[in-house]
């Protein structure tokens, strides 16, 4: 049913498609945790160079860990802090390429070199974040950004 994201062609179109999959797997389920666990399994399956995808649900002023795919991960994270608290501050995507160079990062996983953070909004209110790390330093680009964005906005239709 589902085709691995091929980086040949437009990384654009190939995120589209895989939009297009979320949906196509989520329409019909109305159960949140359901609907991101299958979300963070696909990202895993289909992104290449990542070691860690997953989601952190926002419950007062901390983000707690949801359901992702990779190594055991932090579990709280306050607003503000590290690449996921400072998406929720800002209510912008944060694109890292180099963690090692963000003021405050929170290292889960040692092996992680960049990380790109969107946070999940819905009536201007922050309910999370969507949070991919890779072992490649510049693993994440301005189209990766778009599409994953994207692939947010499709995801908050079903949770």
């Amino acid at each position: 049913m589902f085709t691995q994201i091929n980086y040949e062609g437009s990384i654009v179109d190939q995120y589209n498609t895989l939009a297009k999959q979320l949906d196509a797997l989520l329409t019909g389920e109305t159960d949140r945790i359901a609907n991101l666990s299958n979300a963070s399994a696909l990202l895993n399956q289909f992104l290449p160079d990542i070691n860690w995808v997953g989601f952190y649900i926002l419950q007062e002023e901390e983000l707690v860990l949801g359901p992702f795919q990779g190594l055991p991960a932090c579990v709280r994270i306050p607003v503000g802090r590290g690449v996921c608290g400072s998406a929720v501050s800002t209510k912008e995507t944060l694109v890292v390429d180099d963690v090692h160079a963000f003021p405050g990062h929170i290292a889960c996983d040692a092996a992680s070199q960049s990380e790109i953070v969107i946070p999940l909004i819905q009536q201007d209110k922050v309910m999370g974040v969507l949070d991919i790390d890779s072992p490649i330093k510049n693993r994440f680009s301005a189209d990766d950004q778009i599409g994953l964005e994207h692939f947010v906005k499709t995801l908050l239709l079903h949770i």
